[in-house]
C-alpha cells in the first residue's frame, strides 16, 4: 500500500532504505519519544525495522518528501494493534524537519486509509513531555481522553507518562455500511 499526499509519498520500507532510516532517526530526541525504538539507534536496528511483517491489514510507512530529485526520507507514520487491542496511530518526523507539518499531512493521509479500511475509531498518545506530538494529534481531529498512563520507552529505559487521546471514524454499523 502507498498513499501521496501534496508533499509527501509514504510507502513501505524497502530493504535499500534501511542506511537512510538509521541515519534519519538516530537522534536521541526522536528515539526517546518512541515506545519501541532503542538507543543507540543503528543500521541493525534499521533493518530489522523494514524486516518486520507488519499486520497485513494495518499500513506502516516510511514517509519521503516529494522533490523535484529522488524522494527523500523524513520520518514515519503507521498504525498497530496495543496490546488492548485498540489500534493507534504513531509517527515520527527527522528534527530537521520538525514544524513543517509533516507530521499532520501524514497523520491525516492515514486516518483517510483507516476509513477506507472502516476501523471505527483509533488512538493516539504521546509522551507528556513532548507536548508538540499532542497538537499534531488535535490537529488531526482527535480528542483528549484525559486520561494519562504509563508506557515503556526503550530509548528511556522505563517508563514514562503518556497523554491518551481518541478519535471515532464511524458509529456503529457504519463502519460496515458502504
Amino acid at each position: 500500500m502507498f498513499a501521496r499526499t501534496k508533499r509527501l509519498l509514504l510507502r513501505p520500507g524497502w530493504a535499500e532504505d534501511a542506511p537512510a532510516l538509521a541515519a534519519t532517526i538516530a537522534d536521541e530526541m526522536i528515539v526517546r519519544n518512541l515506545a519501541k525504538a532503542p538507543w543507540p539507534y543503528g543500521l541493525a536496528d534499521a533493518q530489522a525495522f523494514i524486516d518486520a511483517a507488519p499486520d497485513p491489514g494495518l499500513p506502516r510507512f516510511l514517509m519521503f518528501e516529494r522533490t523535484d530529485g529522488a524522494p527523500r526520507l523524513v520520518g514515519s507514520c503507521g498504525l498497530h494493534v496495543r496490546p488492548s487491542g485498540a489500534v493507534e496511530m504513531g509517527y515520527w518526523v527527522a528534527r530537521a524537519e520538525w514544524n513543517r507539518g509533516f507530521a499532520t499531512e501524514a497523520g491525516a493521509a492515514l486516518l483517510d486509509i483507516a476509513r477506507a479500511l472502516r476501523l471505527p475509531r483509533i488512538e493516539g498518545a504521546h509522551f507528556v513531555d513532548n507536548p508538540a506530538s499532542g497538537r499534531v494529534l488535535e490537529k488531526l481531529g482527535f480528542a483528549d481522553t484525559g486520561l494519562t498512563g504509563t508506557r515503556h520507552s526503550c530509548a528511556r529505559g522505563g517508563e514514562a507518562t503518556v497523554r491518551l487521546f481518541s478519535l471515532r471514524l464511524a458509529r456503529g454499523d457504519e463502519a460496515l455500511a458502504a
